[in-house]
């Protein structure tokens, strides 16, 4: 791989994780705990913001994966391994990292590790 190309998966990893960070900092509110009040919080609105709080929570949690995918793949980009299975050792196709740029195998090896 080019060093152009793993340069601008860099800036793309690199992007997307400032994002992901953003998006971090902007629901923390909604994974606080929510607090019992009964008389300005009905039941159901409650529940409802109980179901919100948990759905910020997995949110968070696939945030969270993401984030240590990008940042092993950011590790792979600095130790020159950027782009190759980790498997075989052969290359990466670039138009699987275009679709994910965190792959660390190649369509082969990551379609026999699914199978």
């Amino acid at each position: 791989m080019k060093d152009t190309e793993v340069a601008r998966f860099k800036t793309i990893l690199t992007a997307r994780r400032a994002e992901l960070e953003a998006l971090s900092r902007d629901s923390s509110a909604a994974r606080q705990p929510v607090e019992l009040d009964q008389q300005s919080v009905g039941r159901l609105t409650r529940q409802d913001a109980l179901q919100q709080q948990a759905m910020a929570k997995a949110q968070e949690v696939r945030r969270a994966n993401e984030q240590r995918k990008i940042d092993a793949a950011l590790a792979r980009i600095d130790d020159s391994d950027y782009g190759w299975c980790e498997e075989c050792g052969e290359a990466i196709a670039a138009r699987r990292l275009e679709i994910d740029p965190t792959a660390m195998r190649c369509v082969v090896c990551a379609g026999a590790m699914s199978g």
